[in-house]
């Protein structure tokens, strides 16, 4: 059997593995999911929005109304980004109640958004 040159035992134990802090991983995952999130419903505020104006549906009682309730969605989600740069702004130690306040009323305001959204997108689904 042949043992291994001194150099290459010494490059293994050299090279150390790199250890990661998985609840600062799994808070990096939760802040950009939420900004997937956002992003997505936003695009769909804005199809929608386009949709009311080519189709004409916003010059009606009922296109102005859902014209307002996206209006209303969208400020729901300026509201929400401005609560997720709030949590990656926070300090790596800072106590896990302030983010957890800070996503669970960022969750509520994604919720009420996708609400607004889906009756918009129900409206506009119709022939």
């Amino acid at each position: 059997m042949t043992q291994p040159t001194r150099g290459a035992r010494e490059t293994t134990r050299a090279a150390s593995p790199e250890v990661v802090d998985l609840a600062q991983a799994r808070d990096a995952r939760r802040l950009r999911e939420f900004q997937v999130r956002c992003s997505g419903v936003d695009e769909v505020n804005r199809r929608s929005l386009a949709r009311l104006f080519q189709t004409g549906l916003i010059y009606t009682r009922q296109g102005a109304r859902l014209a307002r309730d996206l209006l209303l969605a969208h400020q729901h989600l300026l509201r929400v980004g401005d609560l997720l740069a709030r949590i990656g702004e926070l300090p790596e130690g800072a106590d896990t109640g302030d983010a957890a306040a800070l996503y669970a009323e960022a969750q509520s305001l994604l919720a009420r958004t996708t609400e607004l959204t889906a009756r918009c997108g129900a409206v506009l689904a119709r022939p």
